[in-house]
């Protein structure tokens, strides 16, 4: 059933670099997950170690989705505090990072 509300569905890949430890990785993580409380209109924050056994991940070995509750919502996680702080946490460990997001009917 669709309601012709558009959620938006942010999908976020990390590529680590070779010298970051399990246990920061694990603490990164977790303060990206705590951002679904903290910034209006994230709905929630799925995501984890890459398990698949085709292996065409291409070095990218944690991804994630964000569910925003509308593109306004979107529009101001970006920028927010929250996440620029843990931006700047991730970027010294980080290779690289692959984004694509989608419309999806509620």
């Amino acid at each position: 059933m669709t309601t012709g509300k558009s959620l938006i569905q942010h999908i976020v890949c990390f590529q680590f670099n070779e010298l970051v430890q399990p246990n920061e990785i694990d603490e990164l993580q977790k303060t990206f997950f705590a951002l679904q409380g903290k910034i209006p209109g994230v709905l929630l924050i799925q995501g984890g170690e890459n398990n698949s056994p085709e292996n065409l991940n291409k070095d990218f070995s944690h991804s994630f989705i964000i569910t925003f509750k509308n593109e306004q919502s979107r529009k101001e996680y970006l920028p927010h505090p929250e996440h620029q702080k843990f931006v700047s946490q991730l970027k010294p460990i980080l290779n690289d990072v692959f984004v694509m997001d989608f419309n999806v009917e509620s």
